[in-house]
């Protein structure tokens, strides 16, 4: 391997700057990137991030959500959507009916 491989980038560490502990699940936004936290984080704490895999997430509703369809995260709102102003946070790796209220996002792709 290349001398200056640092990681395989699947989990990054973060630094919790926000005004709010983060809980273990919880999306986070840094930048561009969207992650899912591991564990929980406290304010000034550092913990570790997934940026990819699949995960289930909040999303809009009543959206609806094919498989495949590129999502975003709406911040403001703590869920997904299909707005292409917001943050780009993956695929739909399933579908999810306008009922629900969950999808399953396949992060960084």
């Amino acid at each position: 391997m290349a001398k200056n491989h640092v990681q395989k980038g699947k989990v990054m560490p973060w630094t919790n700057g926000t005004e709010a502990a983060v809980v273990s699940g919880e999306v986070v936004v840094v930048g561009t990137l969207v992650g899912v936290a591991l564990g929980d984080i406290a304010i000034g704490v550092t913990g570790e991030l997934a940026l990819e895999e699949v995960w289930e997430v909040a999303k809009e509703a009543p959206l609806v959500i094919a498989q495949g369809d590129v999502v975003y995260w709406d911040a403001t709102a703590g869920e997904i959507d299909k707005t292409a102003t917001n943050v780009l946070a993956g695929k739909a790796f399933a579908a999810a009916a306008s009922a629900a209220t969950t999808v399953l996002v396949k992060l960084g792709v």
